[in-house]
């Protein structure tokens, strides 16, 4: 068998469909390939699961030629997009064209009325049932099970990252969107009622940002747009807890095995996509509940439609900074 497996953005999303990739590799001994964004490339370019990775700037015209050569037998798809759908045609045609059989395609099911309902009209249908198990889902007809491993994140040697003296805190505090993130008051009163090194992680979009935060007290620390991704990865890896919104990086520590208060705004764990910890630490899950409006999306805006952003301005600082203080004690 050679398969495709296809999850184009984000990292997170990325990240979280590991458990897919090592389980099909492991279990069926298939050729396996990858294919997303070059802009995502670092996330999987060292899973050593991988076979062949593929890789897209903007258009799948890019490398569409080179995938239909490839005559795979198994096209997981783990996107569900317009792309995905462009890619199974021209696949569908190419093989043809060839006198090929097409491959065998799997989607995920994305639930996309259920998550209309959760965000729009306040009904929960959701299932009670992690992305990555819907994610497995799509490889189940060939045999693939949930392994139970948990997700892999995988960097290079010439990637690590000499960590800050003594155990830390890593607080990421960028994401996407900012109806995920606290405001930055906030981020300083947590940061100061942290007796023990906060390493600020980001990317150089908050890089300003952790420079007034670090500012704002001794023992914090600015590493936003500082390093690569997997130099944050790496400084991940070696926090003795993450403090994380719902964010890229948040997978990460999970991928690792990090204990981690994850943070909650717009968006909600009722969605799937909590830190997915299955043979690890149990993650702190910090949310406003009760709210009407909440969540307001599947995955954010610029500013709280309503004004009020309750679901971050009415964190329990003090809890979060517990939480994180009990995990770097113990």
């Amino acid at each position: 068998m050679k398969i495709l497996i296809v999850r184009f953005s984000s990292i997170g999303d990325i990240v979280l469909t590991s458990p897919v990739v090592r389980c099909v590799k492991e279990q069926t001994g298939a050729e396996v390939h990858f294919l997303t964004k070059e802009n995502f490339a670092a996330t999987v370019r060292h899973n050593p699961h991988i076979d062949r990775l593929w890789l897209i700037d903007r258009r799948l015209s890019e490398i569409a030629a080179g995938l239909v050569a490839e005559h795979f037998t198994h096209l997981i798809d783990l996107h569900g997009n317009l792309r995905t759908l462009e890619l199974k045609q021209r696949l569908l045609i190419g093989n043809l064209r060839n006198g090929r059989r097409p491959p065998r395609v799997t989607t995920f099911a994305k639930l996309n009325l259920r998550k209309f309902l959760l965000t729009r009209l306040r009904i929960n249908r959701m299932p009670d049932r992690h992305i990555v198990d819907r994610y497995l889902a799509a490889a189940a007809g060939l045999g693939v099970v949930n392994d139970g491993k948990g997700l892999d994140y995988f960097i290079g040697p010439n990637e690590r990252v000499d960590p800050p003296a003594g155990p830390y805190v890593a607080f990421v505090i960028g994401a996407a969107h900012a109806t995920k993130c606290l405001e930055e008051e906030q981020m300083v009163d947590i940061c100061r009622a942290l007796p023990c090194p906060v390493l600020l992680l980001g990317g150089p979009a908050e890089a300003e940002l952790g420079e007034r935060i670090a500012a704002s007290g001794p023992g914090i620390m600015n590493g936003c747009g500082k390093y690569s991704l997997n130099g944050s990865a790496d400084l991940v890896r070696q926090a003795a807890v993450v403090i994380t919104h719902d964010t890229g990086l948040m997978h990460v520590a999970a991928a690792y095995r990090r204990p981690i208060v994850s943070v909650w705004g717009n968006t909600v764990p009722e969605l799937g996509m909590y830190p997915y910890l299955p043979d690890g630490p149990a993650a702190v899950v910090a949310e406003v509940k009760g709210l009407d409006c909440r969540p307001c999306s599947k995955i954010g805006y610029a500013a709280c439609p309503r004004g009020h952003f309750r679901c971050m301005r009415s964190q329990d600082l003090s809890a979060i900074a517990r939480a994180a203080l009990l995990a770097v004690e113990s």
